[in-house]
């Protein structure tokens, strides 16, 4: 651990060699020496080893789970550790393993991809203004429109595949864009690099968000787009079991990571070091389970496109996605999220969703099983009903998350759910 990432929480002085549980200059320095250690490794090495040498006292190949709340001090003041809240070991390697990935410096990890959002947004004051994708997770939504705005942030949302309405949005209060891309459930594209540009342009000091839950650093990496801050809920594909719930920034920028490393600090919204491991197991077949839930998702999609009961299929890696030029450009692949429009109405989607035997039925996405849900009903159900119409989040649209189980059994699954809807 080196003095520069404890953020000024504390000071890491120089220690005499000492016994045990004290650790070394020599143990100190090899954990040092780890940064940067996997330059020019490639996603899927960097997914396994970045920011987890083996443990330094005992030789483990696993980053070790210190669950202690604080840690002995030579000399007060002096430690590489102090309490948990403020840094922990295990969620250390956890933050260093995700900046690597995402081509960041710093990564900071907090309780809830919720938490990471309300500790970004109290960077800001009243009076400040955010520009926000209008088709963005109900949750974002509910705390800007109804938490932030009671402490005098004021809301935006803009339509965001035209970033010329970004640019009609801005004003002098302007102080942060949060883009997510794609959108979620909709799965609308915002030109991440154009959008970076605007907003720089505008004001150099602008703070470019973007949300990127659903693409992974492994098929879109914000941070060389522009993009000053990347936030995910790892609780989706990074961790990628649906067994943890968690969040994580990652930037570059030195004086916006010791911001936000102090309101993560004040705020205390951090994750339990078991969940930080948990994610790092998941991490480490990130690059292999995103490709699978890809080919799987195109070969949903091409099948929902083909089904004579489905009006509308939505997924990037489509050609018939009206953005799908963009995702080609912007993304290195399309993930495993589609969303589709059944024909007929509520009856339709219900008797569909009530259908299926191998896809679950459930909230949340990402993970290895196949997820399937009702935005209407379920995840979006706290947008206003008017607010949804205006989205095209209507009774039909219905939102897939494809797992990594064979193909054919997906499809065979989708099948038989759709023979038992009803006919319009």
């Amino acid at each position: 651990i080196n003095a520069e990432y404890m953020g000024g929480f504390c000071v890491v002085g120089k220690m005499a060699a000492h016994a045990h549980p004290f650790p070394s200059d020599d143990s100190v320095a090899k954990r040092a020496r780890t940064e940067g250690a996997h330059e020019g490794h490639h996603f899927g090495t960097l997914a396994i080893h970045a920011g987890q040498p083996s443990d330094s006292v005992t030789g483990a190949v696993c980053v070790p789970i210190s669950l202690a709340s604080t840690f002995q001090q030579r000399t007060p003041g002096v430690a590489p550790f102090e309490y948990s809240r403020t840094l922990n070991p295990t969620r250390v390697a956890y933050q260093e393993c995700v900046a690597a990935l995402e081509g960041g410096k710093y990564g900071l990890a907090f309780a809830s991809g919720c938490a990471a959002t309300g500790t970004i947004t109290n960077m800001l004051e009243a009076g400040d203004h955010i520009i926000c994708s209008d088709d963005v997770y109900g949750g974002t939504q509910r705390y800007f429109l109804r938490v932030a705005t009671k402490f005098g942030v004021k809301i935006s949302m803009v339509d965001m595949t035209n970033v010329a309405n970004i640019s009609a949005a801005l004003t002098p209060q302007t102080k942060m864009i949060w883009v997510e891309s794609p959108t979620n459930p909709t799965l609308k594209l915002t030109d991440i690099r154009a959008a970076a540009e605007i907003a720089h342009a505008y004001n150099k000091d602008m703070i470019v968000v973007v949300d990127n839950t659903f693409m992974t650093p492994y098929f879109q990496k914000p941070l060389a787009l522009g993009a000053d801050i990347v936030v995910h809920s790892v609780t989706k594909y990074m961790n990628g079991h649906c067994d943890v719930v968690g969040g994580v920034t990652i930037l570059n920028d030195q004086a916006l990571w010791m911001r936000l490393k102090f309101l993560q600090n004040t705020m205390g919204a951090v994750p339990a070091p078991f969940d930080c491991y948990q994610v790092m197991r998941g991490i480490k077949t990130l690059h292999l389970r995103m490709e699978r839930h890809a080919s799987n998702a195109l070969a949903v999609a091409q099948f929902l496109e083909a089904h004579p009961k489905i009006q509308r299929v939505i997924y990037p890696g489509l050609p018939s996605h009206p953005q799908h030029e963009l995702a080609c450009r912007q993304m290195s692949g399309f993930s495993g999220m589609i969303t589709f429009f059944v024909k007929g109405g509520l009856l339709q989607a219900r008797t569909l969703l009530e259908s299926f035997k191998l896809a679950i039925l459930a909230e949340s996405l990402g993970g290895v099983e196949t997820l399937i849900e009702h935005p209407a009903l379920m995840t979006h159900a706290s947008v206003p009903a008017e607010t949804r119409a205006t989205l095209g989040i209507s009774d039909t649209l219905v939102r897939m998350s494809v797992g990594v189980e064979d193909i054919q059994d997906i499809l065979a699954d989708l099948a038989q759910a759709l023979d038992a809807v009803p006919p319009v």
